[in-house]
């Protein structure tokens, strides 16, 4: 099982996707700016990645600044990316070896 919360206009969700591949993986694709997740599975795929709620969003997005995110809780982070997946940081990819931010992609490879 692999999964990639996909953006197929950012080139390192891209080049993700081409990683997975070239390593025999098929990945279901999730096109999360028209099928996001839940406010729920964001928080656990955050949590699974080992990564803080503030390193999951986008910060040079204009709705961030738009939104005065830059002192915003985790939990207020959490609920303005459910409300606007353009927020989150891409891609995630989860496998069932676990969960990462491909940022950089390398990182991917330890759930490989």
């Amino acid at each position: 099982m692999a999964r990639i919360y996909h953006n197929p206009k950012c080139s390192t969700s891209r080049k993700t996707l081409e990683l997975l591949r070239d390593n025999g993986i098929d990945p279901e694709i999730v096109l999360y700016l028209k099928t996001p997740p839940t406010r729920d599975e964001l928080a656990k795929l955050i949590d699974d990645a080992g990564i803080e709620v503030r390193a999951a969003v986008r910060k040079r997005e204009s709705l961030y600044g738009e939104l005065n995110l830059a002192e915003a809780t985790d939990e207020q982070l959490l609920d303005a990316m459910a409300e606007h997946p353009i927020l989150i940081e891409r891609p995630f990819v989860v496998t069932d070896k676990g969960v990462r931010l491909a940022r950089p992609i390398d990182s991917v490879n330890e759930i490989l």
